[in-house]
Order: C-alpha cells, then sequence, then structure tokens
C-alpha cells in the first residue's frame, strides 16, 4: 500500500512496532501464549510457500530458508517481523523446558527463560525479516542452549 503521507511519517518515526498490552493482575498463560501463538500473517506466507508452521524448531529452519519478497514493502515488513518474534517465542515457549511468555511493564511481551534470562523475540523478529540475520533457528539453538 502506498500512502505519500505515511511514507514520509515513517522516513522521520522508523517503524511502527507492534506490542501487545495486557493490564496488569493475573493472565490464563494458556490463553496468552494461544493469542500470542497466532501469527496469522506469517503462517499465511510461509504456507503460500509452502512451508508448514508447526511449532518446531525445525520450522524455523524452513523459514530461514524463505525468499524474502516482503522487504520491498514496509507495511508487511513491520507485521512479518512482529509475526516472526512471536512465532520464535511459541516455538521457544513449546519446546524449551521452564520458558513462558513473560510481559515487560510497556506490555512488550518476552520470553523468560528457567534461568530468568529474558528474550526480547519480537526485536528479534523484525531483524530477521528486515535482515534475515541472525537467523531465527539461530537464535532458538542460542536460547535453547541457556
Amino acid at each position: 500500500m502506498n500512502i505519500p503521507f505515511l511514507g514520509n511519517w515513517r522516513k522521520k518515526h522508523g517503524l511502527a512496532r507492534g506490542v501487545a498490552v495486557f493490564s496488569e493482575g493475573e493472565h490464563d498463560p494458556e490463553a496468552v501464549a494461544g493469542l500470542l501463538s497466532e501469527c496469522e500473517l506469517l503462517r499465511s506466507q510461509a504456507g503460500r510457500e509452502g512451508v508448514e508452521l508447526d511449532d518446531s524448531a525445525a520450522s524455523l529452519e524452513a523459514l530461514d530458508q524463505l525468499l524474502p519478497g516482503w522487504r520491498d514493502d514496509e507495511e508487511a515488513l513491520s507485521w512479518l517481523g512482529n509475526d516472526a518474534g512471536l512465532y520464535l517465542g511459541t516455538v521457544i515457549v513449546r519446546t524449551v523446558p521452564g520458558a513462558v511468555w513473560d510481559f515487560w511493564p510497556n506490555g512488550q511481551p518476552v520470553v523468560r527463560l528457567s534461568s530468568g534470562r529474558e528474550f526480547d523475540v519480537v526485536a528479534s523478529g523484525h531483524a530477521w525479516a528486515s535482515s534475515g540475520a541472525p537467523e531465527l533457528s539461530q537464535l532458538y539453538a542460542e536460547v535453547s542452549e541457556s
């Protein structure tokens, strides 16, 4: 989508970063995990390329192999970056023992490992979507070793 004033705003302010904002209090961890795992745009994009996102480490490797046609579309880039980060977090939470979703005071979702280390998966997803580095599978390997 090409909206001239929006393009000028982005040049001044940068791409919008998506966050999930929750009020303070208790959360249902399963409901939160389900919500954050949707990643509809990423799943759709991957599906068109024949990649099934089954919440496994192998699916992260398959994502790393996709041709990044979205990098020419600033709007898609931001959304895909957000989805890629949330998908990375989903794989970590579902496969790394003790990993859980947590939220910073500003509502930013992060993955907290059993060691207490927090991992900003959304920022990592944006970096992957815009440059391909670091690869999602590489990030997963680093986190799963912690």
